[in-house]
């Protein structure tokens, strides 16, 4: 039977097995949608058993699971990567499986959600302090909200050249630091003398390509939080704006499952056998 893979929208894969009988009326057979055990904990249903029990026969109204389950707080699952046993290695993310595990932070408040999955994952995030910015070209004009976030928290900017021109020109304050190959004082001597707290570098160019190389791996040599998407960036400042508003409150999970409302699936996956 031929395999398919689709993309949804949201960037997740869709795997999907279909026979010769099924192609003329689309009924599927196999599907995949990287639903884990991180999302079952996230709604409070056991999405592996019900789909065990999916294939054995049963269908899901049988198992009582026809509504989606919307909860009252946000889930956020951030990887674990052993950067920091292996000094001076590049932490730019690629296509290839580089975490070494996840956590999930959860809160009714999306940016300290944020701040809890990131302290698990081993990510300091300064509350104060000097934050280094350096972004590629496209990035520049989308980074400018983010930057005047973080200088009206009170954080001490830095960049290089060109990013340094994108945000002053916007009004953002901000000091100019050398890259690497500009010669001394240049980032990375600040970041081994412990001079900047928070690392947020976009990649680009071959010559940029070398000197991000080398602001990354001080930075995991220092052990000091390097963030290298755009996406990463946003969640990470709004986790420090949640850190700004006051402290969390910690619970445990069976206290958050307990504010959703009782799903009959749930009941269903521990009452019923498979046969």
């Amino acid at each position: 039977m031929p395999f398919n893979r689709f993309r949804r929208p949201d960037g997740k894969n869709v795997d999907t097995v279909l026979g010769p009988e099924m192609r003329s009326t689309g009924e599927v057979m196999g599907l995949d949608a990287d639903f884990g055990r991180a999302f079952s904990k996230a709604i409070g249903v056991p999405l592996a058993k019900l789909a065990a029990k999916v294939m054995c026969g049963m269908t899901l109204e049988e198992l009582e699971f026809t509504e989606e389950v919307l909860p009252p707080y946000f889930s956020v699952k951030v990887p674990v990567f052993p950067f920091n046993k292996f000094p001076g290695v590049d932490v730019l993310l690629g296509p290839e499986m580089r975490s070494t595990g996840e956590v999930m932070g959860i809160d009714v408040d999306l940016g300290r959600a944020f701040v809890k999955a990131y302290q698990a994952a081993g990510l300091k995030l300064p509350k104060s302090g000097r934050v280094f910015l350096s972004v590629k070209n496209n990035d520049k004009r989308a980074i400018i909200p983010e930057a005047r976030t973080l200088a009206s928290l009170g954080y001490e900017l830095f960049a290089t050249d060109g990013t340094w021109r994108a945000l002053k020109s916007h009004g953002v304050a901000v000091s100019r630091v050398n890259k690497v190959h500009e010669g001394r004082p240049h980032i990375v001597d600040m970041i081994k003398n412990r001079e900047i707290d928070l690392v947020l570098n976009t990649p680009y160019g071959k010559q940029q390509r070398v000197d991000d190389s080398a602001i990354r791996a001080a930075a995991v040599t220092s052990g000091i939080g390097c963030i290298t998407t755009r996406a990463g960036i946003s969640a990470v400042v709004s986790a420090l704006e949640a850190m700004h508003r006051g402290d969390y409150e910690v619970r445990s999970l069976q206290e958050h499952q307990a504010t959703l409302r009782p799903s009959p699936a749930t009941k269903t996956a521990k009452a019923r056998p498979l046969a």
